[in-house]
């Protein structure tokens, strides 16, 4: 990481920014080209494991993708205000953001499956409910875990003398 100064290393810090976002974008590779999709996600940590869950269509691009070539790079970012200076490189926005690679894996399993859902379910709702059968195999589960990821954020506290415009 380039920045040192605004990496984030705190566990806890790391859940805060995963649970005030609510959307992911996963990027794969289409053989020779890159693909991007966002989509929602739920999370847990297992120690300083970060395991992400999604569901989707049974079948489309994504899904033909992750089979041939399940490697993924991944983002997640809160944009928070913008920061407007007198000098217009120096603007730019408050954030915090988590970036990494790791691996998808298709989730089979009915009970796991719905497991994931909940945890998807809850972490986009606050909601707990608890998926059925049908309802679980009745789409894609997959989950992206990640032992290589950072995160950072730039706050307000580094404005060190920059006049904002209002």
């Amino acid at each position: 990481m380039r920045r040192k100064d605004r990496e984030i290393t705190d566990i806890h810090m790391i859940t805060g920014i995963l649970d005030r976002c609510k959307t992911a974008s996963v990027a794969m590779m289409d053989k020779d080209m890159p693909y991007v999709v966002p989509l929602s996600y739920g999370y847990e940590m297992k120690g300083d494991i970060l395991v992400l869950y999604f569901h989707c269509a049974r079948e489309g691009r994504k899904i033909d993708i992750l089979k041939c070539d399940n490697r993924v790079c991944f983002t997640i970012f809160n944009e928070g205000e913008p920061l407007y200076t007198d000098i217009p490189c120096n603007s730019g926005y408050y954030y915090s953001s988590i970036i990494g690679n790791g691996v998808a894996e298709f989730i089979e399993n009915s009970v796991d499956k719905r497991c994931a859902l909940n945890k998807m379910f809850a972490h986009q709702s606050g909601k707990d409910v608890e998926f059925t059968e049908t309802q679980a195999d009745s789409v894609c589960v997959f989950k992206i875990v990640s032992k290589d990821y950072t995160a950072k954020q730039k706050v307000k506290a580094e404005r060190h003398n920059i006049t904002e415009r209002k």
